[in-house]
């Protein structure tokens, strides 16, 4: 048979009985240390019995009188347990069929425990109820924390305290969330079963630095000095985040390399060392992880990364590193045989000798033949600059790095090497070394010019070992121009030379306005005025296409001109021109013969 709800039959009317023995209460009551605690209890016993009278007890620990249980208190006079003595109450009446129990003030821990309702009818008609209540005796409010508050999420808190002396009715405050952000907080009452409780919640939304912050809950009874709290230091998780990454930017070859990687995180994060996507090194739960490097070689350059991970997200940064090392041997761009007299069809295999002693005059003009089968070496070599290139050479090269030619001939020999930072190269040939640096000459192409309506070009080029910067002097602006300013391009350059550009525009056209060009490099400077070429061309370009047709028009007026004079010459008496002689008299007219 199913029994009704405890609030339920407290609200039902006396006269209203049960079938059987049956009892009511909370399975669970608790009380705040030095207040009191009631404990609400309904009982009912079989309908057939006319008890004359309705008595009843509560025992402490045990519901069976056999085993002498602590008698709490009873409805008639009689003895009770020292411990309860003054403390416990049965405040119900059981006739009524209520047997609601009072302890305390004071309450203290020893009251705590189990207590079990017995009813007596009289004569053999006395029940003791297995159902009990167990009175947890508290010194402090419950806090309920989340298991995790992370940063940037809403944090819920919440404070809860016993209702359970209806004399003194707690009252709740926060304490420490003065300045936590969307900060809110809400009061209500809850009833779990019979036993009444207070809860209060705060809300707000939790960031990094609240790591720490201690929140309290504090909790007083009206009309008693008693006071009870509660607090918790919050623990914030957050995403890791690599604070510093440390280490040399470059390292010599064969040298020792220390890097640094430091981080926090809640909770602590797992750091790992990465090149590229090689893991060198990992440390689960370090606010530090070193990285060590031994005889460091050109292989080890490149991007090192620190990676900070835990199960709120994942942070990284890197550092570059680059490995100088000195020069490797050098690798010229040519080791040739010379040979010539290529008798059979060209066979192009990309991968030649060239073999001297052509014996014929060459008819190839910078067109290599290449061809197969050459059998010998040849002897002196007689190349003039023009030569057939043969493929299979059958022995093994002769010449490393070196080939004859002819006097007066024009050779070109590339010398490359690797290293870092990018090698200083230069060719040398007993005590001489090419190229030799030298400060800037600038060039005889550099110059001004017209460049359309409005428009004129300067150009600037110098040669100069190592290559010169360039730039353009405007002595009446006061002002240098050069690479980056928008009117300025770097127009070529080469391992001994470059060159620029200059536009001007509008007024700057004034062709007797000083335009310099200023070479530089380590060993010196040359500066020189450029001049305008074709200046006239400028003078087109101001007075614009309306002009020009009207000079144009004025030179074939003049052209028509003189075409008809030369016409009356041919045709009638030619034009004279009167002479004035020596002493500045006219002369004596002649007589027409």
């Amino acid at each position: 048979m199913s029994r009704p709800p405890l609030l339920l039959l407290l609200l039902l009317p006396p006269g209203i009985v049960a079938a059987s023995w049956a009892a009511w209460m909370p399975p669970a009551v608790a009380g705040l240390a030095g207040s009191c605690a009631s404990i609400p209890c309904r009982f009912s016993y079989p309908e057939e019995l006319r008890p004359g009278s309705v008595q009843g007890l509560w025992y402490f620990g045990s519901p069976y009188p056999k085993n002498y249980p602590p008698v709490v208190a009873r409805s008639r006079p009689g003895g009770v347990h020292e411990s309860f003595e003054g403390r416990a109450r049965l405040v119900g009446d059981p006739g009524l069929r209520d047997c609601s129990l009072e302890l305390g003030p004071p309450l203290s821990a020893e009251l705590g425990g189990r207590y079990y309702f017995r009813g007596d009818l009289g004569g053999y008609n006395q029940y003791s109820f297995s159902e009990h209540a167990a009175l947890d005796v508290l010194e402090e409010p419950l806090l309920e924390v989340p298991a995790e508050v992370v940063a940037g999420a809403v944090a819920e808190l919440r404070c809860r305290v016993p209702d359970s002396c209806p004399r003194q009715r707690p009252r709740l405050r926060w304490e420490g969330a003065g300045e936590l952000p969307e900060l809110s907080e809400r009061e209500w009452r809850e009833d779990a079963a019979g036993a009444a409780s207070v809860v209060s919640r705060l809300r707000f939304r939790a960031r990094r630095e609240d790591g720490g912050r201690n929140l309290g809950c504090q909790v007083t009874l009206p009309n008693s000095s008693l006071a009870f709290s509660a607090s918790v230091a919050l623990d914030v998780q957050y995403e890791p985040q690599v604070l510093d990454v440390s280490g040399p930017a470059e390292a010599l070859e064969g040298s020792q390399v220390h890097l640094g990687c430091s981080a926090e995180g809640r909770p602590p994060p797992l750091l790992t060392w990465f090149r590229g996507p090689q893991v060198l090194r990992e440390e689960p739960g370090a606010a530090a992880l070193p990285l060590h490097l031994a005889q460091v070689s050109p292989r080890d350059s490149g991007t090192y990364t620190c990676v900070a991970e835990n199960r709120h997200g994942r942070h990284n940064r890197s550092l570059e590193l680059h490995v100088a090392y000195a020069p490797r041997t050098p690798v010229l761009n040519g080791t040739f045989w010379v040979l010539a007299d290529a008798p059979r069809t060209p066979v192009l295999n990309g991968t030649f000798w060239v073999l001297a002693d052509a014996p014929r005059t060459p008819v190839l003009n910078g067109t290599f033949w290449v061809l197969a089968g050459e059998q010998t070496l040849p002897g002196t070599p007689v190349l003039n600059g023009t030569f057939w290139v043969l493929a299979d050479a059958p022995r093994t090269p002769v010449l490393n790095g070196t080939f004859w030619v002819l006097a007066g001939e024009q050779v070109r020999v590339t010398c490359s090497a690797r290293s870092h930072p990018a090698p200083i190269v230069t060719l040398s040939r007993g005590r001489r070394v090419w190229p030799r640096p030298y400060a800037p000459v600038v060039l005889p192409e550099s110059r001004c010019a017209p460049a359309g309506e409005g428009v004129a070009r300067c150009d600037c080029a110098a040669a100069a070992v190592p290559a010169p910067a360039l730039a353009f002097e405007l002595p009446w602006l006061n002002a240098s121009v050069a690479e980056g300013h928008r009117d300025f391009a770097l127009t070529w350059s080469a391992p001994g030379a470059a060159g620029a550009a200059l536009t001007l525009r509008g007024a700057d056209l004034e062709p007797r306005l000083a335009v310099l060009c200023h070479a530089r490099n380590g060993h010196g400077s040359a500066r020189v005025q450029l001049r305008f070429h074709h200046p006239a061309g400028l003078v087109w370009a101001k007075v614009g296409p309306v002009g020009a047709v009207v000079a144009f028009a004025v030179v074939i007026a003049l052209v028509c001109y003189l075409s008809q004079s030369r016409r009356k010459k041919a045709s009638g008496s030619p034009e004279v021109t009167p002479v004035t002689p020596a002493g500045g008299r006219d002369p004596e007219p002649r007589p027409l013969q």
